[in-house]
Parts: C-alpha cells; sequence; structure tokens
C-alpha cells in the first residue's frame, strides 16, 4: 500500500470512533491551547511592564537629592536640598543626553471662579513633555523664554480641567490661583489615565519651574531632575556620566557617600520582565503536563485500538501486508490524533487569548513561533506516543492474531 492508501485506511479507521478519537483528542487540544494561552500571557506582561514603564518617559533616568542627618535621625532619599537648575543645565550639555527639566512639585489648592482643586503644581521646563512624552490636547506649552521670565503660565491635566471647568468650557485663556498668584491657562495635556502605580497622572497642573521657585516655593533648589537619554542603549552610559558630573559640581570626595541618587527605570523594567519571563515558563511547563497526560491517552485508546483490531491485522498480515505498513497506518493514525488536536487546541488557545487581553487589558499578543512549537510538540507527541502501540501490531504473529477470540 502507497502512503496516501494507508492514510485513508488510518482516516476511516478514526472516523468510525469518532467519538472515542474526539475524547482522545481533548488532551492535546486542552495542553496546546493552555499553552498558547499561558505564552500569551507572560507575553502580554511583558509588553505591558515595558508600555507602563515607557509611559513614564523616554530613556528616563530620575535624580534625587541624597538623604541628611538631622538629631541623628536619617531623612532618606529626597531629603537633602542638593539639586540646583544648574546641574540640569551641567547635564544637558552631556553627549549622551537629549533632553533635561528640573521639576519641582508643590501640592496646592488650585482655584478658578467659583471651583476649587487640590492637585499637585510641577514646575517643569519646556523639555518635560519630550522628557515624558506626552503631548497636548488643546492650547500650547510654555517656551524657554517663558522659563527665562519666570512667566506665570499654566499647562493642566485632564482631571483638574474636569473639576475647575466642569460646565465643559475650554480653560483656555482662563486665569487660575496658585496659592493665590493668578496664572493663565496656555494648554492641557492629552488624558494618560492611571499609572502603574494607580496614581491619576492626569491629576496635575505644570508650570515654568522658574515660576514654581520664585513665585511659589521660594527655594532655589529643585525636588528631582528628569533625565532623557538619546538612545535606550545609553541609559547605562548616561548614568554613569550624570553621577562623574553630579560629584564633581558637588565637590564630593571619592571616600564620601552622593548627596543624590540616580534610578534607572531600565533596571526596573528588566527586573519586572524578568520576572515575567520566569512566570511564562512556570505557567507553560505546568501546561506541558497536559499534552503529556494527552500523549499518554493517546497510547491508551491506541494500545486498545490495536487489541480491538487484531483479527484484522493477522489477516492483513496474512494475505501479505508488510509489517512496515501496518507501523505506519497505526503511527499515522495517532499522529492524525494528535495534529488535529494541535490544530483545534491552536484555535482554542487563541480564543483564549483574546479573552485574557479583554479581561486583563494587557496587549494581545500570541507569538506565531509559540503556536509553531505548540503544533510541532503536538505531532511530536503522538509519534512519540503511538510508536508502541504501531510496533506492537507490526510484530504481531499472524497465526496467533487469527486465533484471538
Amino acid at each position: 500500500m502507497n502512503f496516501m492508501a494507508i492514510l485513508k485506511v488510518a482516516g476511516r479507521s478514526l472516523f468510525r470512533n469518532r467519538i472515542r478519537s474526539l475524547l482522545t483528542m481533548l488532551g492535546i487540544i486542552i495542553g496546546v491551547a493552555a499553552v498558547i494561552v499561558t505564552v500569551s500571557i507572560g507575553a502580554g506582561a511583558r509588553v505591558s511592564v515595558q508600555q507602563q514603564i515607557s509611559g513614564l518617559g523616554s530613556n528616563l533616568l530620575i535624580i534625587v537629592p541624597g538623604s541628611v542627618t538631622q538629631g541623628g535621625a536619617r531623612t532618606g532619599f529626597g531629603g537633602a536640598s542638593t539639586l540646583t537648575p544648574d546641574d540640569g543645565l551641567a547635564l544637558a550639555k552631556e553627549p549622551h543626553v537629549a533632553a533635561v527639566s528640573p521639576q519641582v512639585n508643590v501640592r496646592a489648592q488650585v482655584i478658578s471662579g467659583g471651583n476649587n482643586w487640590q492637585t499637585q503644581v510641577s514646575g517643569v521646563s519646556p523639555s518635560y513633555t519630550f522628557i515624558r512624552a506626552w503631548s497636548l490636547s488643546s492650547g500650547s506649552f510654555f517656551t524657554d523664554t517663558d522659563i527665562a521670565a519666570s512667566t506665570k503660565v499654566a499647562v493642566l491635566g485632564q482631571t483638574v480641567v474636569n473639576n475647575l471647568f466642569p460646565d465643559g468650557s475650554s480653560p483656555l485663556g482662563k486665569t487660575i490661583l496658585i496659592r493665590n498668584v493668578p496664572f493663565t491657562v496656555i494648554g492641557v495635556l492629552v488624558a494618560r489615565g492611571q499609572s502603574a502605580a494607580g496614581q491619576d497622572q492626569d491629576d496635575t497642573v505644570l508650570i515654568p519651574f522658574s515660576s514654581a521657585l520664585q513665585r511659589l516655593t521660594g527655594a532655589t533648589t529643585v525636588g528631582t531632575l528628569l533625565v532623557s537619554a538619546d538612545v535606550s542603549e545609553n541609559i547605562a552610559l548616561v548614568q554613569t556620566e550624570a553621577t562623574s558630573l553630579l560629584e564633581r559640581r558637588h565637590r564630593i570626595a571619592a571616600n564620601q557617600p552622593d548627596d543624590f541618587n540616580v534610578r534607572n527605570l531600565q533596571d526596573i523594567a528588566n527586573a519586572a520582565s524578568a520576572t515575567a519571563t520566569v512566570m511564562e515558563y512556570l505557567l507553560a511547563g505546568v501546561a506541558a503536563v497536559s499534552l503529556v497526560v494527552g500523549g499518554i491517552g493517546i497510547m491508551n485508546i491506541m494500545l486498545v485500538s490495536v487489541t480491538e483490531r487484531t483479527r484484522e491485522i493477522g489477516l492483513r498480515i496474512a494475505v501479505g501486508a508488510r509489517g512496515m505498513t501496518i507501523l505506519m497506518q497505526f503511527l499515522i493514525e495517532a499522529v492524525l490524533l494528535s495534529a488535529v488536536g494541535g490544530l483545534i487546541g491552536i484555535a482554542f488557545g487563541g480564543l483564549g487569548s483574546i479573552a485574557v487581553a479583554a479581561v486583563s487589558q494587557w496587549p494581545l499578543l500570541v507569538p506565531p513561533e509559540a503556536m509553531a512549537l505548540a503544533f510541532a510538540v503536538s505531532a511530536l507527541t503522538g509519534i512519540f506516543f503511538g510508536y508502541y502501540p504501531a510496533s506492537k501490531a507490526a510484530r504481531m504473529n499472524p497465526i496467533e492474531a487469527l486465533r484471538f477470540e
């Protein structure tokens, strides 16, 4: 018999017992679907983490003041007043730095007409929108001229707009009071929603950092320096350069602790991605157990099939069928069960991935290589677990087979 004839015989045999064949494939279907869904969850989690980190800024480094000791108590990072706008200007001249923005944060009551809202007012530079990858929905952002003149202008987040202008009117050109200092609204930021930590990113007002220092705080130092590297590959290099530059500017000796701290968000992203990868492998390993169980089910059913068809096998061998033909027939049956089950499992896995992405609000990501690998493993499972029953049928003694009751 040629291959096509053997394939037809194997197909007819499986179709005759289609309920049993479907139940046998169920283990493979569940295993393949579980592998695809778990891999999709892991891949989607990694992408989600990267998107959340990227949403914080473009190749972002955050520099905060160091700690001070007061009465024997250490304040922790941010307690010292050591960072100045001039530090930011010096950092901006480094070769691999794309942009720098000082940041001064003030919690204040903002008033407009008969409405008021307590929010975070941040004094920043014009490069802030580039660093944070945050565009405007209307109006414009302040410029270097506004920084030099300490202009009283403001850009509002969407939450502040909703609470100060509940009637839906445009805030552009309106005057708001921040600590009783009038500021003119010149722009509105695009809504970004909650951050990864659950903080409302739209609950903010941005003003020139020079205005924040002179008109709101009266200080000469800033709370944070936001630094953007030119490309992601240079983030670590920029971190080293920033540390060296600030140590020189602050005259910190080699054996003394720094009075600032440079935080690399890429380290956080890498750690989170590594955790997601480990979980992905763990879940995929657990799901792979279903494939093994499905393979054992195929072996069990094929052994039952060989026993049921003992007289048929003996008769075929007696009339001249070769052992290789018998082996191929039963092996093809096992591979058909696992391959068809794998295809159905891929379909269910894809639907499951779509459902998980919709519920978890993660990006839908089903790697094609994962589907190909799952199908290949399912087919190999059929070969591996189907070979023993097939070889048992091929080695059968025709005389004893014909006597079998």
